[in-house]
């Protein structure tokens, strides 16, 4: 199970470094070609995103090795920081564009568009958003945080892009229009950035499991070991693909220590065979006066 995720892992990164490569240079030409701020910035977006899949290449060979005496739980977290290194380079990104945009506006320089750039940063469009398309449906069929962040990367750019050729149509007869489409893309980059940070964030430090989670486990308990009640105490911790949880359940105060150790034994098998989780159950004794309520 492991080795396929890393696998598509790597599929998406390699295939994102080739087409970003590609997609670069003939950006880069048609930004320079026609001195356009916004070009450029959106060709060093672009590049970007060589950086950042190359993060989530060494993020999933990092994950994929096996756990070891310093690390029980394995190595998957390795990925999610790899989505907070993509997010802060983001930030680095739309900061940049952004004082670059501001300055264009400043000296009131008016950018000529090329029937040619128009036409490149047209067809890249479709481009970027088929490799978003695949990066964002293999991270979630992987649950890959860093590859789902890749991916809107690569929508941002396409989205970059759309605005790009927008403002180049109408750059002819509005001076500022470079400018302020520049300064547009900062902030959509900067906000894709938030966006991704916030999310990786709130996993690493760690999130309260859902409604549908808790009752998924109930229903488990319930139909494995009815005489277990009260499922509570629900904490959950996610390693990658490894996830660890633990929780406490009720049994009658006069059932033996043995029994009692037969009935959580039942119920971590039953989940770890239904969802694939490493689970540890706590028991507590349940008196006659909890029982009758």
């Amino acid at each position: 199970m492991q080795r396929t995720i890393a696998s598509l892992g790597y599929y998406a990164g390699w295939l994102s470094v080739i087409v970003n490569i590609s997609v670069f240079f003939i950006k880069y030409w048609a930004g320079v070609s026609t001195s356009s701020v916004a070009m450029v910035a959106d060709a060093w977006h672009t590049l970007s995103d060589v950086l950042t899949s190359a993060v989530v290449i060494v993020g999933f060979w990092i994950a994929s090795k096996p756990a070891d005496r310093e690390h029980p739980f394995g190595h998957g977290r390795a990925e999610a920081i790899g989505a907070i290194i993509i997010g802060t380079l983001l930030v680095v990104v739309g900061v940049t564009f952004f004082r670059e945009s501001v300055f264009r506006l400043q000296v009131h320089e008016k950018v000529m568009f090329s029937r040619l750039s128009i036409i490149i940063f047209s067809a890249t469009i479709f481009v970027k958003e088929a490799l978003a398309q695949v990066s964002i449906r293999i991270g979630r069929k992987i649950d890959s945080h860093s590859l789902v962040a890749d991916g809107w990367h690569h929508r941002s750019d396409a989205i970059t892009s759309v605005l790009i050729v927008a403002g180049a149509v109408a750059g002819s007869s509005f001076w500022w229009m470079d400018g302020v489409m520049g300064i547009a893309i900062s902030a959509f980059i900067l906000y894709m950035a938030y966006t991704i940070l916030k999310r990786v964030a709130s996993l690493l430090l760690g999130e309260a499991p859902d409604r549908p989670f808790r009752e998924n486990i109930s229903r488990i308990v319930a139909e494995v070991a009815p005489q277990a009640t009260h499922v509570h105490h629900l904490h959950v911790h996610r390693y990658g693909d490894h996830t660890e949880l633990t929780f406490h359940v009720m049994l009658p105060s006069d059932m033996r220590l043995k029994e009692a150790h037969a009935v959580a034994d039942s119920i971590e098998r039953a989940i770890r065979r239904e969802l694939h989780i490493a689970a540890t159950v706590h028991v507590d004794p349940l008196d006659e006066n909890e029982r009758e309520g």
